[in-house]
């Protein structure tokens, strides 16, 4: 009997139900912030949509400014509907669930004060005890850290103090305590290994949550699955078939109103450490032993253990000029709002990494990312190696394209497959085709920014997506040397045009080592300068 095909699966398709999440209140400081506002909160009423959030749920923000419960969530809720039909959004639905939102609504409070003092700790507190109360959270707490990296520390520092990061038993039963803290974790492996051994003081690892919302997005946490799951890929997945790997995350957007930020960060420490060395980090690893935290978290660890420090010299930085980004004029970014007027910060990066590992050895992973690129894109591309050209000697064939197997995250998240066919008719002439897997095309759309599934992992104590102390270390460790010479040189920047695919320098990078070649960010253009 032949094997079934398999179709897509319809909206009204039974899927697996999610495991109930733990009764809990979530504390955010910074619940006025850019962040909570563009991210967290869509993303909490996503969760009310879909009725993953659990019914026994507090939500109380903390913030500076003055305000109320009622006047935090009228703005909250006014910001929700100003991202409704814009097609740029990370938060982007047609209307907004009004049953949903009010779910949510109803489970807000709201404290004021100051971070350093411990008065509002006392307030939260009483929150937190209230929540309880009224909510049946049952003592479990999530206290999110939407907050400028220098305040991680003097937070955890006074939740400890307050005694509101400790777990135990209560009338309740065994209730327990979790913190989400978002990147950047330090500057630079010394300021990563201060801040790991600060919050240690307080927190044990296993209430730890190091956040990167790139591990929410439905076709990165698919890559372990697609790895695994198919007999078809993993054995070639190594370096006897692979050429090299190629990771991009462009974006259009500028620094826009984050001069202040961006001027002591740069594309190097905003991206890399995170964001592509967790992606790299996915396709790199050795298959774990099981589907558990411990197990994916230690193999992944590996990798970056067997990751030698990048040497300088293949690591080439950018910073945009002025130019055009999708048919609008913008600023270089030494025009841009707090920004110094010679700034050395860079806003694109490219870098090559050597893994020294059995699977990896003498296989380059090529890493960009930048701004006020292309085009937006974020994508995984696995370049195999040529096929001999022998057979075709005698042929019109004067060329054999390469085998690439993409994987793409942003904005359209899906997998293809190019490879060589014959034309139809007598001669022998190749093209160059692709079979493509789009998500939207086999499963119903659901709304997404990224950090649904990490919230909920959160709720039901799941780190397998959180970075541990050692991973973020290592990390940092890996690119240190180029934070080191970078700091010691001033560049000539701007060295590429808004609009492009950044620097050519970073063209040089891949071409010395066996004329390899970007990929184009822009989709079905020629690589732009």
């Amino acid at each position: 009997m032949p094997d079934a095909q398999p179709t897509p699966p319809t909206a009204a398709a039974p899927r697996r139900q999610p495991k109930a999440a733990d009764p809990c209140t979530m504390v955010i400081f910074g619940a006025g912030g850019d962040l909570t506002r563009r991210l967290v909160v869509p993303a909490l009423y996503n969760l009310s949509h879909t009725k993953a959030l659990p019914e026994s749920f507090a939500l109380i923000g903390v913030d500076l400014a003055e305000g109320d419960s009622r006047s935090w969530g009228d703005h909250l809720h006014d910001t929700l509907k100003g991202f409704v039909g814009d097609a740029g959004a990370e938060f982007n639905v047609d209307r907004i669930d009004d049953a949903a939102w009010k779910r949510l609504a109803g489970k807000m409070s709201y404290v004021q004060g100051d971070m350093t003092s411990p008065e509002l700790y006392d307030g939260i507190g009483r929150a937190l005890a209230e929540a309880e109360k009224t909510h049946g959270t049952r003592g479990n707490v999530i206290f999110y850290l939407a907050v400028a990296d220098r305040f991680f520390s003097v937070v955890v520092d006074a939740l400890g103090k307050a005694g509101l990061t400790d777990q135990g038993e209560h009338h309740n039963g065994r209730f327990w305590r979790r913190v989400v803290i978002e990147k950047p974790f330090g500057h630079s492996l010394d300021s990563a290994r201060a801040l790991n051994a600060r919050i240690l003081r307080t927190l044990r690892e296993d209430q730890i949550y190091r956040i990167d919302h790139f591990l929410g997005k439905d076709t990165v946490q698919s890559i372990m699955a697609f790895r695994f799951a198919n007999g078809l890929f993993e054995p070639i997945w190594n370096r006897d078939r692979i050429d090299h790997v190629q990771i991009t995350v462009a974006e259009t957007v500028g620094v826009e109103r984050r001069g202040k930020f961006y001027e002591g960060t740069g594309a190097l420490r905003d991206m890399v450490p995170n964001h592509l060395f967790t992606l790299l980090s996915m396709v790199a690893m050795e298959p774990p032993t099981g589907f558990d935290a411990a197990s994916i978290r230690s193999r992944k660890a590996e990798v970056f253990a067997a990751m030698p420090a990048v040497v300088p010299a293949l690591a080439m930085r950018g910073q945009y000029g002025a130019g055009t980004v999708l048919g609008q004029k913008v600023n270089a970014y030494r025009n841009e709002p707090d920004v110094a007027a010679d700034s050395n910060t860079e806003t694109y990066v490219a870098m090559q990494l050597e893994i020294d590992n059995w699977r990896w050895a003498g296989v380059p992973f090529y890493l960009r990312t930048g701004k006020h690129m292309s085009s937006r894109k974020t994508e995984i591309a696995i370049r195999f190696k040529q096929a001999p050209y022998a057979p075709f000697r005698d042929t019109p064939v004067d060329t054999l394209r390469p085998n690439w197997l993409v994987l793409g995250i942003a904005p359209d998240e899906g997998i293809s497959l190019q490879f060589e066919v014959k034309r139809r008719g007598p001669a022998v002439d190749l093209a160059a085709v692709k079979m493509d897997f789009r998500y939207d095309d086999w499963f119903p759309k659901e709304p997404n920014v990224g950090y649904e599934t990490l919230l909920y992992d959160v709720m039901i104590g799941d780190p397998t997506h959180f970075m541990r102390a050692d991973m973020v270390e290592q990390a940092w460790r890996v690119v240190q040397p180029v934070l080191d010479a970078w700091a010691a040189q001033k560049a000539g920047f701007p060295d590429y045009a808004s609009g492009s695919d950044g620097p050519k320098a970073a063209d040089e990078l891949l071409a010395r080592d066996a004329k390899r070649a970007w990929r184009p960010v822009a989709p079905g253009s020629q690589h732009k300068r």
